[in-house]
């Protein structure tokens, strides 16, 4: 029964991802270029499309509202939702949750949504496709599974420090 609901809530969890990129792409790519290749963002610069301002004001948001969202959402659904208790419960269950989640970005998102429809493609930068090449790719691959160890590791340290 937890195996699903875990997968439910990770599957959540990649949603509230999608949704974040659906609203900020909703006016055009141009509103998540934070997420771009500097030479992307050096280009729609170039363009007159945004500025450097814009861009830097795009991803501090982000980083502020998404990121602290997504681990909230983690905590309330490991902790309140499921009841775990103590760091080794808290931490397998917030990496499944994440890992799905990190799962859903990878092909989903990154694969399918950006690498193969249009919604993601600025005008103008169309020669600097893929916008995330073989070597983003591993980079977020690695750096998304160990780097959802380490979070789910630090949320359930910090819990289970604060909850003793």
């Amino acid at each position: 029964m937890l195996a699903v609901k875990l997968i439910i809530e990770g599957l959540g969890l990649g949603f509230l991802l999608y949704l974040i990129c659906a609203i900020g792409i909703r006016k055009g790519a141009i509103g998540m270029v934070h997420l771009y290749d500097p030479k992307v963002q050096e280009r729609v610069i170039a363009l007159g499309l945004t500025t450097g301002e814009e861009i830097r004001k795009r991803s501090v948001r982000f980083r502020g509202l998404c990121l602290p969202g997504y681990l909230i959402y983690v905590l309330i659904c490991v902790y309140l939702v499921n009841g775990a208790r103590g760091f080794w419960p808290g931490f397998w269950q917030g990496f499944v949750i994440l890992s799905i989640m990190n799962l859903i970005d990878r092909f989903l998102i990154d694969e399918y949504w950006v690498g193969h429809t249009k919604d993601w493609i600025i005008p103008g930068t169309e020669d600097l496709r893929p916008y995330i090449t073989a070597k983003d790719k591993r980079q977020k691959w690695i750096m998304g599974t160990v780097g959802m160890a380490v979070i789910a590791a630090v949320l359930s340290g910090l819990v289970a420090i604060f909850l003793q």
